[in-house]
């Protein structure tokens, strides 16, 4: 077996879905607990929230649908589970908490669709699949935080349910560049395409009204 990675892996997995006909764009907890340093969640990922805006502002201008999501507790944590006894920075997300106040630049429009969650995907417990599936949604560009929790969850869902997962490289954002390369490199190989800015920009302009 090579020893080198990338040849190692292209052996096995070197396929890609490419992008759908109709896509809708996730913006995943862009929230300012990740962009605040004085959170313990600060991921340091400022580049990541200004890439997902351009993508955001080129699905507005073709007509795609966007969506957000953020994370929510009941006061006491009643519906945290696991999650939220593994994960102890959840605290931050308890409803009313302004660590969960969207990130500066994110103003969900009235006719877009905010969701809430509790766990890491954006499909767990949410009526996500069933929206999509009605809108006629094939392709899911994944952007936000972080690329090893709810990105990853996400895209591996996202397959799963039967949409192809767009990863644009520029616009997700781990703590530490370790779990981040990782993550895409992993989500690339089996789930989805890891793609950049650019060729998710043009994407996006191609399908302009």
């Amino acid at each position: 077996m090579s020893d080198d990675l990338n040849e190692n892996y292209a052996r096995a997995y070197d396929g890609r879905l490419g992008f759908g006909r109709k896509p809708a764009l996730i913006l995943i907890d862009l929230v300012r607990a990740y962009f605040d340093p004085d959170c313990d969640l600060w991921a340091d990922c400022d580049a990541a929230l200004a890439s997902a805006l351009r993508l955001r502002d080129a699905a507005r201008a073709a007509g795609v649908p966007v969506i957000y999501t953020n994370v929510v507790y009941h006061p006491k944590a009643l519906d945290g589970g696991r999650f939220f006894q593994k994960a102890t920075p959840l605290r931050h997300f308890i409803r009313g908490s302004k660590w969960g106040d969207w990130a500066p630049g994110i103003d969900p429009a009235e006719d877009e669709l905010v969701i809430s969650k509790q766990y890491a995907s954006v499909f767990f417990g949410t009526s996500l699949a069933s929206t999509l599936t009605t809108w006629g949604v094939d392709t899911t560009i994944l952007t936000g935080v972080s690329t090893s929790g709810c990105v990853r969850a996400s895209c591996v869902d996202a397959n799963s349910h039967g949409f192809i997962p767009i990863i644009p490289r520029e616009a997700v954002g781990d703590r530490h560049p370790a779990p981040h390369e990782a993550n895409l490199f992993d989500m690339n190989a089996k789930y989805g395409d890891v793609v950049s800015e650019d060729e998710t920009l043009a994407y996006l302009k191609g399908l302009e009204r």
